[in-house]
């Protein structure tokens, strides 16, 4: 596997999502869910409507079950996340057991390799330099919630890592960065 980055630059995090609304409002959602919780694009593809709704309404939180560990992962469905799932949602006649990033071929998710080029291309059309794969929705959640204050402790766990330097090294972050650490408790 490729090393690739995070997206580091807010403003480069809008212009990719302006880009793929053009395209398809399950792409920009398929991008706002990876930067905004930091699940695994494999995990992302298989998800099910009723992973995130139950009933009339998008569920809190979202749980998957790790298969490496048998352990179930809880993550908080943020603003952004229901927003964007409310548009998509509101676009088509959804079943509880449709994936939800299903392909316009048939009713499975779409591919790995075709989440790549959606985030790839995308993030190319607006210029955004560096290394950009699926792996970068993970690394983006990482090191922005880092630089908002998150602990790294939290984040080690999220990624299942066993050192600070690890995630760090992960999420990109230098330890030479000489960058201010927003704690925005915002209550």
């Amino acid at each position: 596997m490729e090393f690739v980055d995070p997206i580091k630059d807010v403003e480069s995090i809008d212009k990719i999502k302006r880009e793929l609304k053009k395209q398809s409002q399950r792409d920009v959602l398929l991008f706002v869910l990876g930067i905004n919780t930091g699940i695994r694009v494999s995990d992302l593809l298989f998800l099910k409507v009723k992973d995130l709704w139950e009933e009339s309404a998008i569920k809190e939180f979202l749980y998957i079950k790790d298969e490496k560990n048998n352990e179930v992962r809880a993550f908080y469905l943020n603003n952004s996340i229901r927003n964007e799932l409310v548009r998509y949602m509101s676009l088509f006649n959804f079943c509880e057991s449709d994936f939800i990033f299903k392909s316009k071929k048939n009713e499975l998710p779409i591919t790995r390799q075709q989440a790549y080029r959606i985030i790839n291309n995308a993030a190319k059309k607006v210029g955004v330099t560096g290394k950009i794969g699926t792996h970068t929705l993970r690394k983006t959640f990482g090191y922005h919630a880092y630089r908002k204050g998150i602990a790294i402790s939290i984040l080690m766990s999220i990624y299942n890592h066993h050192t600070p330097a690890e995630t760090l090294r992960y999420i990109g972050v230098n330890k030479n960065d000489k960058q201010l650490i927003k704690v925005d408790v915002n209550l």
